[in-house]
């Protein structure tokens, strides 16, 4: 099923379905983090040589690691629900 405009629309509109579903869970706070974090490292990483693992990641997957740790900067997981540290 092709893709219409509108759903890439956001950078993270690549994120799984499952990400994307963990992400709307988030405080509405730690959601705007996460944006920001990740629009933010996929301009960085956007040069292989600048990722750690080189090619071996896209910029997509470091930029999903480098926004859920910011979030996790701010938020800690108690039971099923987000937390402001």
């Amino acid at each position: 099923m092709p893709r219409t405009r509108s759903s890439r629309s956001s950078k993270s509109s690549k994120l799984s379905p499952r990400t994307r579903k963990a992400i709307d869970k988030l405080p509405k706070h730690a959601q705007q983090i996460y944006k920001k974090a990740h629009a933010s490292a996929l301009k960085e990483y956007k040069n292989p040589e600048k990722r750690r693992g080189g090619k071996r990641q896209s910029a997509e997957q470091v930029a999903h690691k480098v926004a859920w740790s910011a979030v996790k900067n701010e938020y800690q997981k108690e039971g099923d629900e987000w937390v402001k540290k």
